[in-house]
């Protein structure tokens, strides 16, 4: 006769890591359905039972706000951006600093996208100035991060550069905002575009060395 199993209870977790793995799990759901998704089915996704969400999270929109918040976060992008090998020549470098960046760019629109797709962004529709300042402070920490992780690939050539990396930083990540998503027609490729980047707009022309002050 077999012994009948015994079901074993999830490990314990404290109220920030149960946030974070509800988050987590609620992330690709938010992409798919936008503010339309339930909290039976991220409670599903994450194992969870649904009062477990509410034991975390006031309610859906604060949610669904943790999701927008934790797609700005720029940590695991700057952890990948510190993770390239400066050995690399710096067009490859480059290139694959572009591909980091573009899937983090991606990752928040397709987040921000799905929330306000109907209507029901989660933030207030009338925001006063103290709101604002804190949406400005929070996509300003989302960039300086990543820079100066793109300014670490440049230090190396500092010496052949015509700007100081830190703002030579400034241009490239400028330059990957506008030049679309990855993957939509038209836009440069990654390789593209940092051809570009190094190489100016003019067919032949070789950098100028030296100018401003590094």
């Amino acid at each position: 006769m077999s012994e009948p199993k015994v079901r074993r209870r999830a490990p314990a977790m404290d109220p920030d890591q149960r946030r974070a793995m509800i988050v987590s799990a609620a992330l690709p759901l938010v992409v798919e359905y936008g503010p339309l998704v339930t909290t039976a089915k991220i409670a599903r996704a994450a194992g969870i039972g649904e009062g477990t969400i509410f034991r975390v999270f006031t309610d859906k929109e604060a949610l669904l706000a943790a999701c927008l918040e934790e797609a700005l976060r720029p940590d695991d992008t700057v952890a990948h951006l510190e993770g390239i090998s400066l050995d690399q020549p710096l067009p490859a470098r480059l290139t694959e600093a572009a591909e980091v960046m573009r899937g983090y760019m991606n990752r928040i629109g397709d987040v921000a996208g799905a929330l306000a797709s109907l209507g029901k962004a989660t933030r207030p529709p009338d925001p006063d100035a103290a709101d604002m300042e804190e949406a400005h402070q929070q996509r300003e920490a989302g960039l300086t991060a990543p820079r100066a992780a793109l300014a670490a690939l440049l230090e190396p050539e500092r010496e052949a550069l015509r700007l100081a990396p830190e703002r030579l930083a400034d241009v490239f990540q400028l330059m990957l905002m506008s030049a679309g998503r990855s993957g939509a027609p038209g836009p440069l490729d990654d390789a593209e575009l940092v051809d570009l980047f190094l190489h100016g707009a003019m067919a032949g022309q070789s950098g100028e060395t030296g100018g401003e002050e590094r």
